[in-house]
Protein backbone atom coordinates (compact mmCIF):
# COMPACT_ATOMS: atom_id res chain seq x y z
CA UNK A 1 0.00 0.00 0.00
CA UNK A 2 1.71 3.38 -1.32
CA UNK A 3 -0.80 5.99 -0.08
CA UNK A 4 1.29 9.09 1.43
CA UNK A 5 -1.17 10.02 4.31
CA UNK A 6 0.68 13.24 5.54
CA UNK A 7 1.89 11.97 8.33
CA UNK A 8 5.40 13.27 10.03
CA UNK A 9 7.29 10.15 11.81
CA UNK A 10 9.11 10.42 15.48
CA UNK A 11 12.70 10.62 14.21
CA UNK A 12 13.46 7.12 15.91
CA UNK A 13 17.29 7.60 16.63
CA UNK A 14 16.50 10.14 19.10
CA UNK A 15 14.45 7.31 20.96
CA UNK A 16 16.58 4.77 23.14
CA UNK A 17 14.45 2.15 22.22
CA UNK A 18 11.58 0.03 20.74
CA UNK A 19 10.65 -0.22 24.68
CA UNK A 20 10.92 3.64 25.01
CA UNK A 21 8.78 3.95 21.66
CA UNK A 22 6.39 2.16 23.03
CA UNK A 23 6.40 3.79 26.64
CA UNK A 24 5.54 6.98 24.67
CA UNK A 25 2.56 5.64 22.41
CA UNK A 26 1.21 3.50 25.11
CA UNK A 27 -1.31 6.28 26.85
CA UNK A 28 -2.24 7.31 23.33
CA UNK A 29 -3.16 3.91 22.11
CA UNK A 30 -5.08 3.36 25.81
CA UNK A 31 -7.36 6.51 25.04
CA UNK A 32 -7.87 5.07 21.27
CA UNK A 33 -9.53 1.47 22.44
CA UNK A 34 -12.62 2.54 23.30
CA UNK A 35 -14.97 1.82 20.46
CA UNK A 36 -17.16 4.47 21.02
CA UNK A 37 -13.81 6.69 21.14
CA UNK A 38 -12.81 5.53 18.03
CA UNK A 39 -16.22 6.04 16.79
CA UNK A 40 -15.91 10.18 18.21
CA UNK A 41 -12.87 10.14 16.36
CA UNK A 42 -14.06 9.00 12.90
CA UNK A 43 -16.67 12.17 13.03
CA UNK A 44 -14.30 14.17 13.47
CA UNK A 45 -12.08 13.19 10.76
CA UNK A 46 -14.87 14.68 8.72
CA UNK A 47 -14.68 17.90 10.67
CA UNK A 48 -15.05 20.11 13.87
CA UNK A 49 -17.74 19.43 16.28
CA UNK A 50 -20.19 20.30 18.80
CA UNK A 51 -21.05 18.06 21.37
CA UNK A 52 -24.73 18.32 20.10
CA UNK A 53 -23.41 17.72 17.06
CA UNK A 54 -21.22 14.98 18.29
CA UNK A 55 -24.02 13.68 20.36
CA UNK A 56 -26.82 13.53 17.67
CA UNK A 57 -24.91 11.53 15.39
CA UNK A 58 -23.38 9.39 17.18
CA UNK A 59 -26.43 8.31 19.26
CA UNK A 60 -24.51 8.13 22.62
CA UNK A 61 -25.90 10.93 25.25
CA UNK A 62 -24.09 13.91 25.98
CA UNK A 63 -22.99 12.88 28.97
CA UNK A 64 -21.39 9.64 27.63
CA UNK A 65 -19.98 11.60 25.00
CA UNK A 66 -18.27 14.11 26.81
CA UNK A 67 -16.88 11.14 29.05
CA UNK A 68 -15.06 9.77 25.93
CA UNK A 69 -13.54 12.93 24.94
CA UNK A 70 -11.92 13.09 27.78
CA UNK A 71 -9.14 10.88 27.58
CA UNK A 72 -9.28 11.96 23.86
CA UNK A 73 -8.52 15.93 24.77
CA UNK A 74 -5.94 14.79 27.90
CA UNK A 75 -3.99 12.47 25.65
CA UNK A 76 -3.50 15.47 22.75
CA UNK A 77 -5.93 13.51 20.17
CA UNK A 78 -8.23 16.20 20.11
CA UNK A 79 -8.74 20.17 20.94
CA UNK A 80 -11.42 21.63 22.24
CA UNK A 81 -12.36 25.45 21.36
CA UNK A 82 -14.89 27.52 23.02
CA UNK A 83 -17.95 28.97 20.56
CA UNK A 84 -20.45 30.79 23.00
CA UNK A 85 -22.45 28.38 25.02
CA UNK A 86 -21.09 25.19 23.73
CA UNK A 87 -17.17 23.87 23.10
CA UNK A 88 -16.00 23.11 19.52
CA UNK A 89 -13.38 19.90 19.06
CA UNK A 90 -11.42 19.09 16.18
CA UNK A 91 -8.94 16.57 16.02
CA UNK A 92 -5.84 17.65 16.80
CA UNK A 93 -4.29 18.23 13.59
CA UNK A 94 -5.29 17.60 9.99
CA UNK A 95 -2.45 14.54 10.07
CA UNK A 96 -4.82 12.33 12.36
CA UNK A 97 -7.22 12.58 9.80
CA UNK A 98 -5.69 10.30 7.31
CA UNK A 99 -4.10 7.38 9.71
CA UNK A 100 -7.98 6.82 11.42
CA UNK A 101 -9.68 7.06 8.15
CA UNK A 102 -7.07 4.06 7.26
CA UNK A 103 -7.46 2.47 10.27
CA UNK A 104 -11.37 2.66 9.66
CA UNK A 105 -10.72 1.31 6.29
CA UNK A 106 -8.72 -1.69 7.54
CA UNK A 107 -11.12 -2.48 10.14
CA UNK A 108 -14.11 -2.72 7.53
CA UNK A 109 -15.25 -6.00 6.89
CA UNK A 110 -15.64 -4.99 3.63
CA UNK A 111 -13.08 -6.14 0.11
CA UNK A 112 -11.83 -2.80 -0.09
CA UNK A 113 -10.87 -3.39 3.22
CA UNK A 114 -9.07 -7.13 2.82
CA UNK A 115 -7.49 -5.30 -0.16
CA UNK A 116 -6.29 -1.83 1.57
CA UNK A 117 -4.57 -4.58 4.32
CA UNK A 118 -3.21 -7.43 2.59
CA UNK A 119 -1.91 -6.52 -0.69
CA UNK A 120 1.81 -7.59 -1.48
Amino acid sequence: MSQDLGVRLLDRAGLASAAEQAQLLAPQMKALSDSNRLHLLLLLAEGSRSVRELTELSGMSQTLVSHHLTPLREQGLVTVTPRGRSNVYALCCEALAGPVRLLATLAALTPEGADACCVD
